[in-house]
């Protein structure tokens, strides 16, 4: 399975989770079968609140779940469209949320909850 992170640079396993999706420079890749990370450029970063269409970025590259700090209702509703599930990330670094997935231990997003709202680019806890 490949999950994805929202994060302000490539480091790898040592990003940290960055706080919302949408506004996110990047994602890096996980395949939790491989154990190999990747980066996928968020072409779509800069935009106005409600127009944003990050999930375009990850389009083709095979993406099951994204782990976030914040994301917007229609950036939620555009992945869960997809096929992409979406999680609450729970330490803040990809490493640690990784884990986390693994073992079952974040919240699966679906609802209104923990949504970022009104154009706030570093919503969320992470």
């Amino acid at each position: 399975m490949k999950i994805c992170f929202p994060v302000e640079q490539d480091n790898g396993l040592e990003s940290p989770v960055y706080g919302h999706f949408g506004s996110a420079p990047g994602f890096v890749t996980f395949d939790t079968e491989t154990q190999q990370t990747g980066f996928i450029n968020n072409r779509d970063a800069v935009h106005e609140h409600g127009a944003c269409n990050p999930a375009s970025a990850l389009a083709g590259a095979g993406v099951d779940a994204v782990i976030v700090g914040g994301i917007g209702q229609g950036a939620m509703m555009r992945l869960m469209q997809d096929g992409v599930s979406v999680y609450q990330a729970k330490d803040g670094s990809v490493n640690a949320d990784a884990e986390n997935f693994m073992q079952n231990r974040l919240l699966k997003l679906g609802g209104r909850e923990n949504l970022c709202g009104g154009g706030a680019h570093s919503c969320g806890s992470h």
